[in-house]
């Protein structure tokens, strides 16, 4: 496991500021006084738990050309056929990933394909997991086509605790099932939107792990472009 490039200048700041009210608690405490054990203990834990929120684990990543992996870390909470206006204009098959503040924040792409349209949108900060949060709260929209020439829809969804996507993704990029779509920071949701003839493998309450989990394959005859 190592820590991800985007917490290296929040662990620094964190660690600063955690040292500068260390020395301050100990001036104003007596020694061996409950508060200073306190305070200290609540630093220790605080600084855990950033370390351990911008962690990005060993994992061996799947290689499935006809499938979707799962793009985040989390839970599924939708899976559902909607109208989706913003891109497509059509039918589509959507499954919606929440990211509690203990999952693995890194987002990955889920199959090979070239990035043909990429958009950010800014917005409210509903919580993440309102149906409407998809396409009223400030987001990254990837659009990606498939070698084969099917086209889906990955999108970035801020929260009321995410107020920073952060997408690596630029139009005519290239790229390969499990690379590093993005990052969001402290919580939020991830959008899966693909043909409706994919055979969907997953329903809502399961848990799903990036670039490993199965979300849906290709069928015989999907929507090409």
């Amino acid at each position: 496991m190592t820590i991800h490039k985007e917490g290296k200048r929040i662990i620094y700041v964190m660690a600063f500021v955690a040292l500068v009210l260390a020395v301050l608690s100990y001036r104003l405490f007596p020694p061996a006084h409950w508060g200073l054990y306190t305070i200290y203990g609540s630093l220790m834990l605080m600084m855990l738990w950033v370390v351990w929120f911008f962690r990005s684990p060993d994992r061996d990543l799947a290689k499935k050309p006809d499938a979707f992996i799962s793009p985040a870390d989390g839970k599924v909470v939708m899976v559902r056929d909607v109208d989706e206006k913003e891109v497509f204009g059509c039918r589509m098959r959507q499954i919606s990933i929440f990211m509690s503040p203990f999952n693995v924040h890194l987002n990955r792409i889920p199959t090979d394909g070239k990035i043909s349209q990429y958009r950010y949108h800014p917005g409210k900060y509903l919580v993440a997991w309102h149906p409407k949060s998809s396409h009223l709260n400030e987001r990254n929209t990837i659009v990606v086509e498939t070698n084969s020439g099917i086209i889906y829809m990955v999108r970035q969804i801020a929260g009321v605790v995410a107020r920073r996507i952060v997408c690596y993704c630029y139009e005519g990029k290239q790229v390969k099932q499990g690379d590093e779509l993005g990052f969001i920071k402290f919580g939020s949701r991830v959008d899966l939107f693909i043909p409706m003839d994919a055979m969907v493998h997953v329903k809502t309450g399961d848990k799903v792990k990036g670039g490993v989990s199965t979300l849906a394959s290709f069928s015989e005859n999907a929507s090409r472009s």
